[in-house]
């Protein structure tokens, strides 16, 4: 695949998946599809496969872009508790940015796709399954390192914070002003701060 093709095709994913965040799976017909990538329905089977295809692999870049976003806060912390707080504090800011939707991609998903589209639906379940994976290998690894207590059970810390960080989306998708979702996150990465041992 040439560097030309590769790149088209990372601008179309790009441009899909806006147009699925925003307008979700059902509601986005074949011809927003074609407006959005500019392209023909041919050159979109032709390259995606189908509706489906596209909207799964729209999806797992979704995920790539959230997880590299997670690592690269990580990252600049040798703490993996102050990285998960620092993370959950920049969520906070997401109702300053210019996205197409403030709640998560893959959770608005979730609750729209049904038996009918179970391919991605489970590409769904797998990616939510993968982030809250690593949620759970910080705290593993904050174990490991002395900063949190063994006692407690890393796996419902990691899931907890998972459905604290889909509810804080959720609420940032309501008609409230900004500063109340930094409150919110705020105070959820205070409660990972607050985990520490040495803290």
């Amino acid at each position: 695949m040439s560097r030309t093709a590769l790149y088209n095709r990372q601008e179309a994913l790009e441009r899909a998946l806006k147009l699925f965040w925003q307008k979700g799976f059902h509601a986005t017909s074949l011809k927003d599809i074609e407006e959005a990538l500019d392209m023909r329905p041919g050159s979109i089977y032709a390259a995606f496969g189908s509706k489906d295809g596209l909207f799964q692999e729209a999806l797992d870049y979704y995920a790539r872009l959230g997880l590299t976003e997670l690592e690269r806060i990580l990252s600049h912390h040798e703490s993996p508790l102050l990285g998960l707080a620092a993370y959950v504090r920049q969520l906070g800011g997401i109702r300053d940015k210019e996205l197409p939707s403030q709640a998560c991609m893959l959770v608005k998903s979730l609750l729209e796709l049904g038996a009918r589209e179970q391919a991605a639906l489970q590409k769904v379940e797998m990616l939510l399954a993968g982030m809250e994976t690593r949620f759970i290998d910080c705290f593993i690894a904050a174990q490991q390192l002395g900063e949190l207590d063994n006692e407690l059970d890393a796996t419902r810390l990691g899931r907890r914070l998972q459905a604290e960080v889909m509810g804080l989306r959720a609420f940032a998708q309501r008609d409230v002003d900004s500063e109340a979702v930094h409150a919110l996150a705020e105070d959820m990465a205070l409660s990972i701060e607050a985990l520490r041992i040495d803290g």
